[in-house]
């Protein structure tokens, strides 16, 4: 089998599991784009394509992560698991997905590829169920990072095929989120994605900033804490230069030397008060 998950981090933890039970070994793909956040509309053309690719160009300027080719590879990445398929017909593919916008939104735009698969994809979707921690508790996680090696093994229990119905309304899903083309998406429940405006973070951005003085990299920390919907940082602090070039943050620092040297502060707690007023 193949399995199919959304985060490199995912993809230890399944691993993690191989070694408990070989009935689950298998090649793992990891889809890396984040397809909650940025421009997705026509993202299989040529325009639509170059379009995303300058935004995260954009927001991977400065970053301490210097990978840029993670579309082109996840399409390849999708070229040879159609091959692979194709090849052996007795090959299956399991998606694990996390109860995050992130897995859910790389979900739609999978499903929009794999039509002609139907009856040899299935899906482990971890909505809304418990799993045991360390210490013997149940919690019911969020992410596929956050399960122990031994609670994969019992979750393979819940692979289901993917529906004809699924096949066929899906990638309608994905094609409304693709008109709509909103920077961000968000979870409202089950597969449920919402389209959200380009400042839905604003509030929680400077709410956690305030009217203090702080460096980057600790900002970070605290905002990505404090969230309830979380997104990457590298989104963030794309929108924190936004928010600065609308003069309602104040950047310290030489960006050129990474984020490390940038401090933030509030520009005034005016603008801090009427911001938190038009978001409320």
């Amino acid at each position: 089998m193949i399995h199919v998950v959304f985060e490199p981090s995912g993809a230890d933890a399944l691993q993690k599991s191989f070694e408990l039970d070989k009935s689950l070994q298998g090649e793992i793909v990891v889809i890396e784009d984040d397809y909650a956040v940025g421009p997705i509309k026509d993202i299989d053309e040529t325009e639509g394509w170059q379009q995303r690719k300058a935004f995260w160009d954009a927001a991977l300027e400065y970053s301490p992560y210097v990978e840029k080719t993670v579309m082109a590879d996840d399409k390849k990445k999708i070229l040879q698991l159609k091959r692979n398929l194709d090849e052996d017909e007795n090959l299956h593919a399991w998606i694990w997905m996390g109860q995050n916008q992130h897995d859910v939104c790389g979900y739609y735009w999978l499903m929009s590829q794999l039509a002609e698969y139907q009856g040899r994809i299935e899906v482990l979707y971890l909505n809304n169920l418990p799993f045991m921690n360390e210490k013997g508790g149940i919690f019911y996680p969020t992410n596929l990072y956050e399960v122990l090696p031994k609670e994969f093994v019992k979750a393979k229990r819940l692979a289901r095929e993917i529906t004809l119905s699924e096949f066929e309304l899906d990638p309608d899903e994905w094609e409304k989120l693709c008109n709509e083309n909103a920077l961000i998406r968000t979870l409202e429940g089950g597969k449920k994605i919402i389209s959200q405006p380009d400042n839905f973070y604003d509030k929680d951005i400077l709410s956690v900033l305030g009217n203090t003085e702080i460096k980057l990299n600790r900002f970070l920390s605290n905002l990505l804490s404090k969230i309830k919907i979380k997104t990457g940082d590298v989104f963030l602090v794309w929108r924190i230069r936004q928010l600065a070039e609308q003069n309602q943050i104040s950047i310290l620092g030489d960006w050129q030397k990474g984020w490390k040297d940038i401090t933030l502060k509030a520009t005034n707690g005016e603008l801090f008060v009427e911001i938190n007023e038009v978001n409320e």
